[in-house]
């Protein structure tokens, strides 16, 4: 049976962070959320996702299917219920589409607004994203839940007796590496991956994951509930961050209730506000809407896009979005909401030329040996500089 993960309004209500990837590939918790139903399910999956995504993320339809909202993470109670579906058979909560079997013809012209056979209400309550700060805001539920699910049967590797841990939900697998550290998992569970670094006079508190080949460096101050992704560098201080992957926080300074999207860097003494000067609700930029949001949060800080940078001593209001390969730099606040390919800070901005943009990009996946600056990534971008033209308008 074929695994689709599919996208749903979500999609929308998560740009900029989806503009370059289909929801499920989102990072929340240790894995990201294809990865999570990639091990419950013991199953490799595929995509559904827009047109100009699927050539990096395809979707593989076989004679018998099942699709899941890849912005739903999975649980026990999930699973039991979706396994027990039977063909034409769907999954809701209230109108909420969760899954779905299909055989290979349905599946061919799947939405998620279509009537089929017979609908099943699942009312067990359940982890799902639906806006930029959910990611954040619901990491610490889900890192509990992946290193349960990581650990499960495993033993941890041993590290050097030059580190003190604090209780007992401590985890690294063979090849992760920590010197004269402290690790407190009295407050939730720490995961370092394999080949992974963690420098000198690093203090952490859980939960907290850091995905393979990336570092801590030296000093580091970090809170739960944070995760470092893959091939990621990070220092200074960082409290309930969530960082995708292939991107650097390398210096001092705090980023805090924050997201940050793959091939991001964030330059040395930047700084984000996750908390208003009034203590007043945050809120912020919403695509979908084209106006600030109410996010119901007292602390919201940064959330960036892929491919975004800014310069040292960067200055983040509170609530603050950054769109998919804006650079941004100079003196001041900037404003709170920096649309994609924009390039300048507090004094003004100008667009960020695709051609210039990329450039750039490919210097930094070429620090990356394993990943390829492909036509299919070089597509992705110049397509999301197309679809956010229109909010350009300096």
């Amino acid at each position: 049976m074929s695994i689709i993960l599919f996208d749903d309004n979500a999609h929308q209500t998560l740009l900029p962070l989806t503009y370059t990837r289909p929801v499920a590939d989102l990072r929340i918790g240790i894995l990201t959320i294809a990865e999570k139903w990639a091990k419950y399910l013991n199953s490799t999956t595929s995509f559904h996702t827009l047109d100009y995504l699927q050539a990096k993320f395809p979707v593989k339809i076989e004679a018998d299917n099942l699709f899941i909202n890849g912005a739903v993470c999975p649980d026990d109670n999930l699973l039991e219920a979706i396994d027990k579906l039977q063909t034409g058979q769907a999954l809701k909560y209230n109108d909420q589409l969760l899954a779905v079997k299909l055989n290979a013809t349905d599946a061919q012209s799947f939405n998620t607004g279509a009537d089929f056979d017979s609908v099943i209400n699942y009312t067990n309550p359940f982890v799902a994203i639906t806006y930029p700060e959910d990611i954040f805001r619901k990491n610490d539920i889900e890192l509990r839940k992946d290193y349960a699910l990581l650990t499960n049967g495993r033993t941890s590797a041993a590290i050097s007796a030059t580190n003190t841990i604090i209780g007992d939900d401590f985890f690294a697998e063979e090849g992760a590496v920590a010197e004269c550290s402290s690790f407190n998992t009295t407050n939730g569970p720490i995961y370092l991956s394999a080949n992974t670094e963690v420098w000198e006079g690093s203090h952490i508190r859980g939960p907290f994951a850091i995905c393979e080949h990336s570092q801590v460096k030296m000093g580091s101050k970090i809170y739960g509930a944070t995760t470092v992704g893959p091939y990621s560098r990070v220092g200074g201080e960082l409290n309930n961050a969530v960082i995708w992957g292939y991107s650097s926080k390398g210096h001092e300074g705090y980023l805090g209730n924050s997201v940050l999207g793959e091939w991001c860097n964030i330059g040395a003494d930047s700084n984000n506000s996750n908390l208003k000067n009034n203590y007043a609700e945050v809120r912020l930029w919403d695509y979908a809407t084209q106006r600030f949001r109410k996010t119901g949060l007292q602390f919201c800080g940064l959330i960036m896009a892929d491919h975004a940078k800014c310069g040292i001593n960067t200055m983040f209001n509170t609530g603050s979005v950054v769109g998919v390969g804006a650079n941004v730099f100079g003196s001041g606040f900037p404003r709170n909401y920096i649309a994609d390919f924009a390039w300048g800070g507090a004094q003004g901005f100008e667009t960020y030329a695709i051609k210039k943009m990329i450039e750039t990009a490919e210097k930094v996946f070429e620090r990356r040996e394993h990943r390829d600056f492909n036509q299919t990534e070089q597509d992705i971008l110049k397509k999301v500089f197309e679809l956010t033209d229109e909010y350009r308008r300096f």
